[in-house]
């Protein structure tokens, strides 16, 4: 395996790096204070982004986006992770793949407007009794001549306030277990669609994370998406690779970007008439957090590369969604350790990444859950996450 960059995947990385500093850093703590971003303001940056080939870098360059190989796109998602979520996804898209799963109809009405920012989409997985496990849903699609009626309800639905439709799962038949799920593109506005209310968090200011209603919702054959009783079969699809860009990619940046603050304030903040970092104490600390990024980096390289190869991969995703939250966990609370004080208060944003550190370890899947699949894979025979010659 061959991880030197070539000169196009610098160029991608260092393009990415200095549009995050320049047009979206200076809006971090707007977002922060008023837990909002104004139509406008998106606009302007997804047009900038776009006009740098930076939108929907995952999706395929037949549809419109960015090409790039899952290497590639794990490089670009690192980048992004240096800055809020909700920039992130004003940015540089939020278009998931599981919509090239779409008929020819469904690609022109919902994929390519995505992929041009004209429309915006979330995944609607979530509901009070499903979390970590996605295949206790409750939500029912019931046949209705050539069409199906939908109730139910989801929650925690990320970017709920701004997205124009979303993709749901839902049972179509009880009887089927996993085999009985499956996907439908809902749009906003339908009738018996109900938008509840935004959720608080801790952190990620200003992304919108909602409650849904669905009261006999007339669905057309047009609003499913792929094969009747394929859902659970492409949720999982798509949020395997969700993982790997959103949770590891993006841990991976914003603990670079804290270990880079963590660094330049061990260099200036002064104790006993010397700078702090000469203390071994503070070494140790910033020692085993840059381990632990260049750790889960090549492990995430790795695992992108055996993907770009057609491999089977899902016990190191799983292994790796559990190092990466777990890994930026560590790293953000060593910030607050080393800044002290200051760390703790909002002057600085190192509260800021603790606090949205903190939610990495839940969403996605708990690392309670992703631990037991990487141990249930292992068992029946998987030693590849751990021996790569086996």
């Amino acid at each position: 395996m061959d991880f030197s960059f070539t000169e196009e995947q610098r160029l991608l990385v260092g393009t990415i790096r200095e549009f995050v500093h320049r047009e979206l850093k200076p809006l971090e703590e707007d977002v922060e204070a008023g837990g909002y971003l104004a139509d406008d303001v998106a606009r302007k940056i997804r047009q900038k982004s776009q006009k740098l080939g930076l939108y929907a870098v995952n999706i395929p360059r037949e549809f419109g986006g960015g090409g790039l190989s899952f290497l590639e796109w794990m490089m670009a998602e690192e980048q992004f992770g240096r800055t809020s979520d909700i920039l992130i996804r004003r940015a540089f898209g939020n278009v998931y793949e599981i919509l090239l799963e779409a008929s020819e109809k469904q690609k022109q009405t919902y994929l390519l407007p995505a992929v041009t920012g004209e429309r915006t989409f979330s995944v609607a997985f979530t509901e009070p009794e499903a979390g970590s496990d996605a295949a206790a849903i409750r939500t029912r699609a019931e046949r209705s001549g050539e069409g199906w009626v939908l109730n139910g309800s989801k929650h925690f639905i990320s970017d709920g306030l701004f997205s124009d439709f979303f993709v749901v799962t839902a049972v179509t038949d009880p009887t089927a277990g996993v085999h009985g799920i499956s996907t439908f593109i809902v749009e906003k506005g339908m009738m018996g669609f109900t938008i509840g209310r935004d959720q608080p968090m801790m952190g990620l200011r200003g992304t919108s994370h909602v409650e849904m209603q669905f009261e006999n919702v007339s669905l057309s054959s047009d609003h499913l998406l792929g094969s009747e009783g394929q859902g659970l079969k492409l949720a999982f699809a798509t949020l395997g690779r969700v993982r790997l860009a959103q949770v590891v990619a993006r841990s991976i940046g914003k603990a670079t970007l804290v270990m880079d603050q963590c660094l330049d304030y061990a260099r200036e903040r002064r104790q006993f008439g010397a700078p702090i970092g000469d203390f071994q104490m503070i070494q140790q600390m910033l020692a085993d957090s840059a381990m632990e990024i260049n750790g889960t980096r090549l492990a995430l390289w790795h695992t992108a590369s055996r993907i770009d190869a057609g491999e089977e991969v899902r016990g190191s995703i799983s292994m790796l969604k559990v190092q990466a939250a777990e890994m930026l966990g560590h790293v953000v609370d060593r910030a607050v350790q080393i800044f002290g004080g200051a760390g703790y208060c909002r002057d600085l944003p190192i509260e800021r990444y603790y606090r949205d550190a903190r939610i990495y370890r839940i969403y996605d899947g708990t690392s309670e859950i992703h631990r037991a699949v990487l141990a249930k894979q292992m068992m029946r025979g998987d030693t590849s996450v751990y021996d790569i010659y086996g």
